[in-house]
């Protein structure tokens, strides 16, 4: 909360001042986590702190003279003192704060150590004759110039060799450059600085320091001590009781702590007024979280109450995200009619291109190549992905037994498609359609087609060899066969009636689902000018696998077999590996190898956020015009949430401007833009893409509309 909204009004100020010299008010002094006892869990830090108590705020007893605290203890009364002048600067520095916890234990503080004294009725008003520069001092503190502060002690103490600061200001200085250090060391993860700082300040370990305690929590979970971890979080949720902070604090243990650990610190939930237990929302997340592994890995097992949780979420909510998680889980598990159901139902929701390509898998899965087909056409030039989706969604349509008889303008986009993707498979299928209808001629251009891009591919050799016999030419079945004898032996036996080879087309790969198909741009060859607008055999037998368990150096494998295992530790998520991959198919002698080799590794750059890696490895090679804007896009976004990360509000506006020019801005950049806004104190602007954000529906439209007002108040 903002200082300016915790300053009292003069009239409450005067009331409260009241209240406690007529000893209505009793201080509550609050606990830290101690955070060496052994007997929590069994663990202790590395530091040699003691743990003693300590109490978030000194009471006035403790902050007494021992001598005053002695009498009071033996019932006598203090000496009467010589009239003193009674330093009442962090009394007034309490009061300009609102903190009337602490304004309370000085007025206590001060009565104990000078009972003729009486608190001013306005600690507000300017006192006479004022010590300007402790007030000084104090205003430094309150600032947070800490060093600033200290030197303001250092240079009076020099110029007054008798003057002697008070000691709640030096105390109050040392706990914040204890913080600031603790801090500072959590943000670069010097975990054991945290630790240690934590330890030897304890009184930053309490619920008025939430953030402080999380990080300790981080620090022990990063340094393989997860119970102790555990202690920190569960003293949040025993002793505090500020209900986003507690929210909070079990989002964070969700990311640090393993699952039986977090099912303790999830069994200390509240229960509100309408009976819904306080961590419903994380127990929605940790669901989803489970969810959207099953959908990557079919054989991870995901708890049936988690399961149904999920789809009770995307059955109540409006959001499309939680329906996709769904459609993955069951594709992957083969369950195509389920994964329709929900893939469907995140359509409708929101047409994005991840819901119509998994919907376009599990029709595919079901024979409806059709709607497949027309689904994915939107989104074909959204990522190698889903184009490699249309492409095969359009084979499989053409390949439909019996031929299907579509319109010129879904045959003439599916030539144009594969002719710029200069898609093999899709040029082969082509040839084999064009073929069923008897048009030979331009059966043959398609087959020749397919291998001038891939001189090795076997099967569209063998559908040339097989027209070029139909059509008696012999020269060009016998080059056909020169080329690939000893390679193919049903080429060789095209024409030999002694074998009498069945005119079918081969076996080809079904659609993809998961893995990009490489592809790259090109222009459109002569021969396919004079094309039918048709295609070929549906893609029937799922492709190898390729595995890359064990552990091979890539340098000892040809650019080729490089680049194909930069792609398997792509899909494997080992994305460092697959920079080493691809820096080795960088050096090899095919043009289209070095231009694919650089694409996946500015990729893998991307998945670990380096992202000036990826910009550079992104100009190795010369890409396509979409692949291009691609990277940039990619690279800009993830340039503005570092920026955004390390508090450089302007610079992520940079980025996002500049991402702006070349697509569309994604809701959560849109976010991202909002608090950038807030935070330079552009309240208007913020407003604007807040409610911009909110008219969709998005959460954080309205959660940013919020704060947007929260910054509109004006303080009381």
């Amino acid at each position: 909360m903002p200082v300016a909204a915790r300053v009292l009004g003069r009239a409450c100020l005067a009331g409260f001042i009241a209240a406690v010299v007529g000893g209505a008010a009793i201080a509550h002094a609050q606990h830290h986590w101690p955070i060496n006892d052994d007997h929590i869990s069994g663990e202790t830090t590395d530091t040699v702190a003691a743990p003693f108590p300590v109490q978030d705020v000194p009471t006035a007893a403790e902050q007494m003279p021992p001598a005053l605290v002695q009498a009071q203890a033996s019932g006598a009364a203090p000496a009467p003192d010589a009239p003193q002048k009674v330093d009442e600067s962090a009394l007034r520095y309490f009061a300009r704060q609102g903190d009337t916890k602490r304004l309370e234990i000085e007025i206590a503080r001060l009565r104990a150590l000078y009972p003729q004294w009486t608190p001013p009725a306005d600690p507000l008003a300017v006192p006479v004759n004022v010590d300007e520069k402790l007030e000084a001092m104090w205003q430094l503190y309150s600032e947070g110039r800490l060093a600033a502060a200290r030197e303001a002690i250092a240079d009076r103490r020099s110029e007054e060799p008798d003057w002697q600061p008070p000691q709640d200001l030096l105390d109050r200085l040392a706990l914040a450059e204890a913080r600031e250090r603790l801090v500072n060391a959590s943000e670069i993860d010097q975990y054991a600085t945290v630790i240690r700082m934590g330890s030897e300040n304890p009184q930053l370990l309490t619920c008025g320091e939430v953030d402080v305690l999380w990080r300790v929590a981080e620090a022990f979970a990063q340094t393989d001590r997860q119970t102790r971890a555990r202690d920190a979080y569960r003293y949040i949720l025993d002793n505090c009781d500020n209900q986003q902070e507690r929210l909070a604090t079990i989002q964070n243990a969700s990311r640090q702590l393993t699952p039986p650990l977090l099912d303790e610190l999830l069994a200390l939930e509240r229960t509100a007024d309408g009976g819904v237990g306080e961590f419903e929302p994380v127990r929605d997340d940790l669901a989803r979280d489970a969810v959207a592994r099953g959908g990557d890995d079919a054989t991870a097992t995901v708890p049936a109450e988690q399961l149904a949780r999920v789809e009770q979420l995307a059955r109540q909510g409006n959001a499309a995200s939680d329906a996709r998680l769904l459609g993955w889980y069951y594709l992957v598990r083969d369950n195509h009619a389920e994964a329709e159901t929900w893939f469907r139902m995140a359509r409708e929701r929101e047409d994005s291109a991840e819901a119509s390509q998994g919907l376009a898998l599990a029709l595919m899965a079901r024979g409806q190549h059709e709607e497949a087909e027309a689904i994915t056409y939107r989104w074909r030039d959204e990522s190698d992905e889903i184009r490699a989706v249309y492409l095969a969604a359009a084979a499989n349509l053409l390949g439909t037994d019996p031929r299907p008889t579509l319109s010129e303008d879904v045959l003439g986009r599916i030539v144009a498609e594969v002719v710029a993707a200069r898609d093999v498979p899709g040029a082969r299928q082509l040839g084999w359609y064009a073929r069923a209808w008897e048009q030979h001629q331009t059966a043959g251009q398609w087959f020749s087609t397919a291998l001038r891009w891939d001189p090795d591919d076997e099967p569209s050799a063998y559908g040339l060899a097989l027209t070029r016999h139909l059509l008696g030419d012999t020269a060009g079945l016998a080059e056909i066969k020169r080329i690939w004898a000893g390679r193919s032996d049903r080429i060789r036996d095209v024409g030999d009636r002694r074998v009498e080879p069945a005119p079918t087309a081969p076996t080809l790969p079904r659609a993809p689902t998961a893995t990009p198909q490489r592809s790259e741009s090109g222009s459109q060859p002569s021969e396919a000018a004079a094309a039918p607008q048709a295609a070929a055999q549906p893609r029937t037998a799922a492709p190898p696998r390729r595995s890359c368990t064990s552990h091979a150096d890539p340098r000892h494998l040809s650019a080729e077999a490089a680049l194909q295992r930069g792609w398997c530790l792509m899909d494997a998520n080992r994305p460092m590996e697959a920079v080493d991959a691809f820096a080795v198919a960088l050096g090899g002698s095919s043009e289209k190898t070095r231009r694919d080799a650089a694409w996946g590794q500015s990729l893998a750059y991307l998945r670990v956020e380096l992202v000036d890696e990826a910009a550079v490895a992104a100009t190795a090679q010369p890409q396509d015009a979409r692949r291009a804007n691609e990277l940039q896009r990619s690279i800009l976004a993830q340039r503005a949430a570092g920026a955004f990360e390390r508090g450089r509000y302007v610079e992520t506006l940079l980025a996002l401007d500049e991402r702006a020019r070349i697509a569309p801005e994604r809701l959560d950049l849109m976010v991202l833009r909002g608090y950038a806004y807030l935070n330079l104190r552009r309240i208007n602007d913020a407003q604007r893409v807040f409610q911009a954000l909110a008219a969709t529906g998005s959460r954080e439209g309205v959660k940013g509309l919020a704060e947007v007002r929260d910054a509109l108040t004006p303080s009381r």
